[in-house]
């Protein structure tokens, strides 16, 4: 009775549009008040002990490093040296737009803000070169995608605190899924781009140039360095690694590249106030809904559903693989995250499947709803840019997404990809 009224008391709210923090609180008071499973005052005591988290605090601070860093010309110097490097292969631009979002990616820490920094560019300049428009607005759109995936990212860290498992170890677990998605979008863009015609960027650069343009990559190229070497070698916390980065991120956009006026700061942590400010919000609310699923004991209840239908691991996680994909398409993926970790992970665990591994599993499904309609907040922000239909978009997404389940299977049938790094780093997981 209690997950009858509560699930559907939150799909209720969810299809009146009701914003989802909103809609999980609304469900969870209604629930309370209706069969009283738990005391108002411990909900509201759970939901705020939930944001009183250090590792938390890593939220806000990578959402403002990647803003400032998006306005503040490091998205271009980074894009300045891949076409340098891959310009001249066919498909160069295609390549090098690939390249800058993974680049950028463990910059940002979001996918919107990637598609948003390198997709002004790159879109116009592929077009320029007679790319078609709905091949390079798909490409960029699906590549913006490795800024979830590449560390550090705020899903990761969400995913970390939730599972109760180390942010460092998901971070470098994160690694492997994210380059694997960078290697089979650029073979398929290769092959695209030599079907159709797309040769490299004829461009040759000077000694001067090359040397120009090399060394003002560099201070980007560090970025991640500094922060995940720091975060790796056990200097900082990835709470710490965050502000860090905020201030490298200040002092290159500001003093270095002088491309962000003091006086817009405040404005910029502003909009990184109102990207991470919903997620918060979430996060909070979710904890208290998810107090009133364990006294329910919705999770074991699931679990054992699922157990009585099939013990085989093979078929579980095609199961939980296809519940992901749905849920992705339609849910924001913080929450998507905070609601179905703890159902779905005590049924892993039961078939023995480490949970950092299964954080990697469920990262890389959801990040496939970036670019799903109808909710891809990818696929929004791509057409914005591009100009392009949003129907046009639609249709020239589906092979980065068939990409992207290809990627989905490795992911979750081969664990090495995902555990080889945090295995040879000696990490704790």
């Amino acid at each position: 009775m209690i997950s009858a009224i509560l699930f559907g008391g939150l799909l209720f709210f969810l299809l009146l549009s009701v914003p989802i923090a909103f809609s999980l609180g609304l469900a969870s008071v209604f629930t309370i008040w209706i069969l009283k499973p738990m005391s108002m005052e411990a909900f509201g005591q759970a939901t705020i002990q939930a944001l009183n988290s250090f590792p938390l605090m890593a939220v806000p601070l990578f959402t403002f490093a990647g803003t400032i860093m998006a306005v503040g010309g490091v998205s271009k110097r980074l894009l300045n040296f891949s076409e340098l490097v891959l310009g001249k292969l066919t498909g160069g631009l295609g390549i090098v737009s690939i390249a800058a979002c993974l680049f950028f990616s463990s910059i940002s820490g979001t996918g919107s803000a990637t598609v948003a920094a390198i997709g002004v560019i790159m879109i116009p300049a592929m077009v320029a070169h007679r790319y078609s428009r709905p091949f390079a607005t798909s490409l960029i759109a699906a590549s913006g995608g490795m800024g979830a995936l590449i560390p550090p990212s705020v899903i990761q860290i969400v995913y970390a605190v939730t599972a109760g498992v180390s942010v460092i170890a998901m971070f470098a677990a994160a690694i492997g899924p994210g380059l694997l998605v960078a290697i089979v979008f650029a073979i398929y863009t290769f092959i695209y781009s030599k079907k159709h015609g797309y040769t490299g960027v004829v461009r040759k650069y000077s000694a001067r140039e090359a040397l120009k343009i090399s060394l003002e990559a560099i201070l980007p190229l560090s970025i991640p360095v500094v922060v995940l070497g720091g975060i790796y070698k056990g200097i900082f916390t990835p709470t710490e690694a965050a502000a860090v980065a905020s201030l490298y991120g200040i002092i290159l956009s500001v003093f270095v590249y002088k491309e962000v006026k003091v006086s817009k700061l405040p404005f910029v942590a502003f909009n990184a106030v109102l990207i991470c400010a919903p997620v918060l919000a979430i996060i909070g609310v979710s904890t208290g809904f998810g107090h009133i699923l364990t006294i329910a004991q919705v999770p074991q209840k699931i679990s054992a559903a699922i157990l009585d239908i099939t013990t085989s691991k093979i078929l579980i996680l095609l199961m939980i693989n296809v519940l992901l994909l749905i849920v992705g398409t339609f849910m924001e993926t913080n929450a998507a995250i905070i609601l179905l970790t703890p159902i779905l992970l005590p049924i892993v665990i039961e078939l023995g499947i480490n949970p950092v591994h299964f954080g990697a599993i469920m990262i890389v499904n959801l990040v496939t709803g970036f670019i799903t309609p109808p909710v891809g907040c990818d696929l929004f922000m791509a057409s914005q840019i591009s100009g392009l239909k949003f129907d046009l978009l639609v249709k020239a997404i589906v092979p980065w997404i068939i990409l992207m389940i290809v990627v989905i299977v490795l992911v979750t049938y081969i664990p090495a990809i995902s555990l080889t790094l945090p295995k040879l780093m000696n990490l704790r997981f």
